[in-house]
């Protein structure tokens, strides 16, 4: 784990075992990362300060903002969890088709989280998976956010539906918008397409409507992390309207 909300929000959340903090002797100005120094305490974790040679040393990432901390790893929950109500929630379940570039995943990972989302479908190929790129990207989201990890979509997306969740695929050539859906109220799984070619065939196919976010200049689309964001904050506003 790497990066100073990254870090902070995994000793918060205190879900997972963290056998070390490693923090720059030249970044105790911070007040972040003064709190993970606070939070280690309470959580009783060790804290050893290194030179800032030895924690970049240390790191997968470009810039790890002075703090590194070792953890045992996410474990994935079963797909039939995320078709569960959570609380007072319906599900808002978020799934992605072929997303490739990590800070796209950790970016919707974070907004899924903000936004609402009860839970998240990761495929285990051909896509990003929870690197540390990704996780930094999520900004501790990863510790909130229950993910299901599968080995192909199509098969996640029909026992979803099976399940009484909606299929809503978002694709930037999709004829219908975002205002079409008529469902963001109800229990639903938000399927968002690869970089560049949007949702595969067999996605597609699963999917109970497809639609796009309207664009208004001249640029083609959104990158997939933005779409994803006016997606979910979308249905987020149509749920608070209309609260289960």
């Amino acid at each position: 784990m790497e990066g100073r909300q990254a870090v902070r929000e995994l000793l918060r959340a205190g879900k997972r075992k963290v056998h070390e903090v490693l923090i720059s002797e030249d970044a105790h100005s911070a007040a972040t990362l003064a709190e993970i120094v606070d939070l280690a305490g309470d959580r009783r974790v060790p804290v050893r300060e290194v030179t800032r040679r030895k924690l970049d040393d240390a790191a997968l990432t470009a810039a790890p903002q002075g703090v590194i901390a070792k953890a045992t790893a996410i474990q994935p929950v079963p797909l039939e969890e995320l078709a569960r109500p959570a609380g007072n929630s319906l599900p808002l379940v978020v799934a992605t088709d072929g997303v490739t570039d990590p800070g796209n995943l950790g970016a919707i990972l974070r907004t899924a989280e903000v936004a609402g989302a009860t839970g998240l479908v990761l495929t285990s190929h051909r896509s990003a998976n929870l690197t540390p790129a990704a996780v930094k990207a999520a900004a501790g989201a990863i510790e909130y956010l229950p993910i299901a990890l599968v080995g192909g979509l199509p098969a996640a997306l029909a026992k979803l539906r099976d399940a009484g969740l909606w299929a809503i695929g978002l694709d930037g050539h999709a004829p219908d918008g975002l205002e079409s859906l008529r469902v963001a109220d109800e229990p639903l799984v938000l399927v968002v397409g690869a970089e560049g070619r949007g949702l595969s065939t067999l996605v597609e196919r699963r999917c109970d409507q497809v639609v796009s976010i309207p664009v208004l200049g001249r640029i083609e689309s959104l990158n997939v992390a933005a779409a994803a964001a006016v997606a979910l904050f979308d249905i987020a506003r149509a749920r608070a309207a209309n609260p289960a």
